[in-house]
């Protein structure tokens, strides 16, 4: 594991390469010399040319996941770099794959799927503080015990091995510099091993007693914004990355401290299982609703949910002229055809159903399988049929929790939960998979949760 004295270096802001200056002939009023064109492949694309070419969030995505697998220790802002392209290919070695710089789709998926589980098992937040107002990351399963006064919040586990501490303070006419000098002395016994001063903000790291620190600090106006981590020295296999995170998630002066807000009325994709009114769709796209509609058919109530897969049964109740989903074959299938309700904004306000083809790969032990290219939005809970068209599972777009500034637009993952797993799930809420139709389109319904 890299030391976070390492991971500090991602403060460091990085500016334009100097670029050598050269006089062209035609510049002096000499002939040009014409140069003969040899035909010849075209260049090879490199490992940053790809990157750039995707949309900044999923780049921000694979740095957020890069960091929580303890491979990158680079700014977590979307913007490529020689760090990023290297850390990739760090991890494509340990998958014990080609180091190309580039993920492929498998790759990719099993990389979300690593950090989302590690993001799990720490309790990742991105919380909003009452008392400084900032926006931070917080590990809530490492450190659940939260107590506050009028200078600050502080997290810490119950033994008190791992602290955050938030604190704030005014103070008159601050600098980065001199704020960094204060911290380097108080505490006393602080041995500081390394230090990064820029004009809005300041990092520290090194040791306190036996224990490791990490500081960010940063002002506006007379305001200071101090955030300092502390952990054994035994537990900085597990906080480090951790750091790494919550560093690139603090945000002191947010214009608006809180998560992006869900949605008002948010699509998904149902697939009737059921000819009385059963329909298995995506369980993130149906929290929180004030209601639930199914379009055409009215209001749904969901019954049962499985978090483990993000599944959520819907009933609607006294509707006709259902057409469910056979469901009940096993299959086999490294491709399979979604079959769902696009997001009304993708289709001009339409609600046409829709059909596209993606691959299929396994991602881990958890039995969901990762899906690629990932569907529109509004194909969540979209229906998956096998080269033979048989039911193959229910497609997932799973979105990526970023340690980082929040990107305009969301990325995510899209995965599908296999028929055996569907099946297990309905069985166990009383829907037995038996009888249903072969034809996805008539059996898709487009799901509308509406929260405020």
């Amino acid at each position: 594991m890299r030391s976070v004295l390492t991971a500090t270096l991602i403060f460091v802001a990085t500016g334009a390469a100097a670029q050598a200056q050269s006089t062209h002939p035609a510049a002096a009023g000499a002939r040009p010399k014409q140069v003969a064109t040899v035909p010849g492949r075209p260049a090879v694309q490199k490992p940053a040319d790809t990157a750039n070419a995707m949309p900044q969030a999923e780049r921000q995505a694979i740095q957020s996941d890069l960091a929580w697998v303890g491979q990158y220790n680079g700014a977590i802002t979307g913007d490529v770099s020689e760090r990023m392209v290297e850390a990739i290919k760090e991890y494509q070695k340990v998958l014990g794959d080609k180091p190309t710089g580039v993920l492929n789709p498998k790759e990719r998926s099993v990389l979300a799927e690593t950090a989302r589980h590690r993001q799990d098992n720490a309790g990742w937040k991105i919380v909003a503080d009452a008392v400084t107002g900032a926006r931070l990351g917080i590990p809530t399963r490492l450190v659940p015990q939260q107590t506050s006064d009028a200078s600050g919040t502080k997290w810490s586990s119950a033994t008190g091995t791992i602290q955050v501490l938030l604190s704030r303070r005014k103070e008159a006419n601050p600098t980065t510099a001199k704020l960094a000098e204060r911290e380097k002395k108080e505490p006393a016994g602080r041995n500081v091993d390394y230090t990064v001063v820029k004009p809005d903000f300041f990092v520290l790291s090194g040791l306190q007693g036996l224990k490791k620190f990490y500081v960010r600090g940063t002002f506006q106006g007379d305001e200071v914004r101090i955030l300092t981590i502390l952990y054994d020295q035994a537990t900085e296999n597990i906080v480090e990355p951790v750091v790494i995170a919550m560093s690139s998630a603090f945000n002191p002066f947010p214009v608006n401290a809180g998560p992006a807000p869900r949605k008002s009325v948010e699509y998904g994709t149902g697939v009737i299982v059921s000819d009385d009114g059963a329909i298995v769709t995506d369980r993130l796209i149906t929290d929180g609703c004030l209601a639930i509609a199914i379009a055409g058919f009215g209001n749904a109530d969901r019954v049962a949910e499985d978090k483990d897969h993000d599944l959520a049964l819907l009933r609607i109740y006294g509707a006709r002229g259902l057409t469910p989903l056979g469901v009940a074959d096993d299959t086999a299938m490294t491709s399979v055809e979604l079959t769902g309700i696009s997001d009304p904004q993708n289709q001009g306000g339409a609600a046409a159903v829709s059909s596209i083809k993606a691959s299929v790969a396994q991602i881990g032990g958890g039995g969901d399988l990762a899906l690629s290219p990932a569907p529109a939005v509004g194909f969540s809970g979209a229906a998956a049929l096998d080269g033979d068209g048989k039911f193959a599972g229910v497609a997932l777009l799973k979105p990526v929790i970023v340690a980082g500034p929040a990107a305009a637009t969301q990325a995510a993952q899209a995965v599908l939960v296999p028929a055996e797993l569907v099946r297990e799930f309905l069985k166990v809420n009383g829907v037995t998979a038996a009888g249903g139709s072969s034809d996805a389109k008539a059996a898709v319904v487009r799901v509308i949760c509406v929260r405020k």
